[in-house]
């Protein structure tokens, strides 16, 4: 039987724990052997080559820069696989070839993002925000809190990083609300209910953890009117895209005492310039989009879920980690 031909497009502009390098190919390819042999794999970097091995290619990894005429020149390729989760930079999706068939990374995230959220729950109970200001202006201020077993964290979004999020709650004893397009029930989440009851439940939470995709229904969901919803005590937990929360009014409450304190893994832009006020805000933590990738084992993870879906794709079975052009992600 013919091989069937993969493009691997790699970026030097992204970090190199994303690099899909012959030698993390090699040691993907050897833990799955018998899928590895039906292809025949060729790589490049920053576009160079890039038309000629799209020429060819039944399967791509990785979205090119220049999505423009896809289906011209790349007329084979039936499957193209993005190595991030997100896929709101790919919007709109006016370049995607109606047969081409396009996912995303999710199921790559979940390990490591549950254990940054066990430390943002945990950094916001005890008032880490504010005790790092005191530190930074020499105050001496003590600060107790309570134990976090019987809050409650209200997640929006219960995809992979969303479900990892309702999964550090419930590990520390925490009830947890989950919200999503749909209340289909989640076995992370003590209950789950759709967008349109969001205003209700904004009030009971203890704390807010932010997982949606970017799309234009979820930009700024948490708007000035919806973060006045939250109670004085609360604390935000974002590890989606910073879009979906509008930054200018959580400033102003985190500064005026509103909230109580909220920890960051994504703004906009990245990386987050000198002069941007997120910087002084006050009772705010703020980490360079480092929340879900594992900094050893990102590309082994992704390429592992990758040959699995692989495995479907040989089958002729539908592919995991769809993207829905209309719902955006």
């Amino acid at each position: 039987m013919a091989k069937l031909r993969l493009h691997i497009a790699n970026s030097t502009s992204k970090h190199p724990v994303y690099h899909i390098t012959s030698e993390r190919w090699a040691a993907a390819a050897a833990r799955h052997p018998d899928l590895a042999s039906a292809l025949d794999v060729s790589m490049s970097w920053d576009g160079a080559g890039l038309d000629e091995a799209l020429a060819s290619a039944d399967v791509g990894i990785g979205v090119p820069a220049d999505r423009s005429r896809l289906a011209e020149r790349a007329p084979r390729m039936r499957w193209l696989h993005h190595t991030s989760a997100g896929v709101d930079a790919l919007l709109p999706f006016d370049w995607l070839p109606p047969a081409l068939v396009l996912t995303n990374n999710r199921g790559a995230h979940g390990r490591k993002a549950q254990q940054y959220m066990r430390m943002a729950y945990t950094a916001l109970n005890v008032r880490l925000p504010r005790m790092i200001d005191n530190q930074a202006a020499r105050r001496w201020e003590r600060l107790f809190s309570p134990s976090l077993e019987g809050q409650t964290a209200l997640v929006i979004g219960l995809g992979d990083l969303g479900e990892a999020a309702a999964r550090a709650a419930r590990q520390l004893g925490m009830k947890v609300i989950g919200v999503r397009r749909h209340a289909k029930p989640c076995e992370h989440a003590d209950r789950v209910h759709t967008f349109d009851e969001l205003d209700e439940l904004l009030p009971s939470a203890d704390y807010v953890a932010i997982a949606v995709p970017l799309t234009a229904e979820t930009r700024h969901l948490l708007d000035a009117r919806r973060i006045g919803l939250m109670k004085p005590t609360a604390g935000l937990i974002n590890i989606a895209r910073a879009p979906v929360v509008d930054y200018d009014a959580l400033r102003a409450a985190l500064r005026e005492g509103r909230l109580s304190g909220a920890v960051l893994d994504v703004v906009e832009p990245e990386p987050l310039p000198p002069e941007s006020p997120l910087w002084d805000t006050p009772n705010l933590i703020i980490t360079p989009h480092v929340s879900c990738d594992d900094s050893e084992d990102y590309v082994a993870i992704s390429l592992d879920l990758w040959f699995a879906n692989f495995a479907r794709f040989l089958r002729g079975d539908a592919l995991e980690a769809r993207v829905d052009a209309k719902l955006g992600y």
